[in-house]
């Protein structure tokens, strides 16, 4: 791999500004179940109101949609709504995004479900399951309406409220599925991005980055920053590396070969793997998801796939996703690789949070 020497460069203002409201964005980011919401329901966000501390903390996990609905309903629209709603991502196997609990109203269970952070309810005006919904949002519905509310029954609550029209209960739910699912998937990964930036983007790093090496991107401030040989690697294994590690490495090559192939993006992977990563990796072909892609403006290509350890060493693999990226104004071709490493746990908020530190990657100058 011939690599050229760290690039000189001084940081225009506009970039310096660039950079800082990309920062200024990030720390006012807040979830936003609604951004892609359209069609026949309107969306209405609703801030937490002052007085829930009377409540009880809400229980369980955000991922675990606690369904309520009149039983006629749930059972014709079951076969639709659950897999809408259970949506899979591939990270080293189908994930489910979320696991999809019906309640049954008035029942001792489903006042004990009530509890629980992550509620859906689905009916109409006069059914009384939505009375407290219906109150949080203070003002007039017009079904058929999705409304995102907080802390009705429990404190750091989430409830979705699909307000239906009298007599068209079913159709209407079927009608607002697709759009429920992308609310819920978008809130997901809304909700991921906020809690990684948690810890605040380390502006002055980013500044750094396009000051002295030609590229710039948004890295939390608890991700652990070191460059050798032009290969830059960021790395964070809070709270332990045997639990987890979340690590990108980004590096380039010049002149931007025109023949370049999914061959050659993984050949180029295997060097960087084995001569910087602490770890030896081989990649498992045996599900693949690849494709070009626009970065930023720049042409890109995209492979995710799952590591491995090689055999005969400690049985561990993840999912990682490699891209190369092309700035043509420097003569570069760059290589950004995340991969993650997770025994036992969930994946995918790992990867959504990884995507959108690497996603932020812009080459700088000329």
């Amino acid at each position: 791999m011939h690599q050229v020497s760290r690039l000189q460069r001084t940081v225009s203002d506009n970039e310096y500004r660039r950079i800082d409201g990309m920062c200024s964005r990030i720390r006012a980011a807040v979830p936003d179940r609604g951004r892609r919401a359209a069609g026949t329901a309107a969306l209405i966000m609703i801030l937490p109101v002052a007085g829930c501390e009377n409540l009880p903390l809400a229980l369980g996990d955000f991922n675990s949609i606690i369904l309520t609905a009149a039983p006629a309903v749930w059972e014709e629209t079951r076969g639709d709504l659950v897999p809408a709603l259970e949506r899979t991502v591939f990270t080293v196997r189908d994930e489910k995004i979320f696991t999809v609990m019906p309640g049954t109203p008035g029942t001792e269970t489903w006042f004990k479900l009530r509890r629980l952070k992550q509620q859906l309810v689905i009916g109409t005006q006069t059914d009384p399951w939505m009375a407290g919904p219906l109150e949080k949002i203070g003002e007039p519905v017009t079904p058929p309406q999705i409304a995102h509310v907080e802390n009705v029954w429990a404190r750091n609550q989430v409830v979705t409220a699909v307000v239906l029209e009298e007599g068209r209960e079913v159709e209407g739910l079927l009608e607002l599925t697709p759009e429920l699912s992308e609310i819920y998937v978008d809130w997901f990964r809304d909700r991921s991005v906020a809690r990684m930036f948690v810890t605040e983007p380390d502006s002055a790093l980013s500044l750094q980055l396009a000051r002295d090496h030609g590229f710039t991107l948004l890295v939390p401030a608890v991700y652990r920053y070191q460059v050798t040989d032009s290969v830059h690697i960021f790395r964070n294994d809070n709270p332990d590396p045997s639990e987890l590690i979340r690590q990108f490495a980004i590096t380039w090559q010049t002149p931007i070969e025109p023949d370049f192939d999914t061959e050659d993006l993984l050949a180029w992977r295997a060097r960087i793997v084995d001569r910087y990563y602490n770890y030896p990796q081989v990649v498992s072909d045996d599900r693949v998801v690849e494709g070009p892609e626009t970065l930023n403006g720049h042409q890109a290509y995209a492979y995710q796939a799952v590591w491995k350890n090689p055999p005969g060493d400690f049985p561990a693999a993840g999912p990682f996703i490699v891209r190369s990226v092309d700035c043509p104004q420097q003569g570069r071709r760059y290589l950004i690789d995340a991969w993650l490493y997770a025994p036992g746990k969930d994946k995918y908020e790992y990867m959504v949070q990884l995507d959108e530190i690497t996603s932020s990657f812009r080459c700088t100058g000329r």
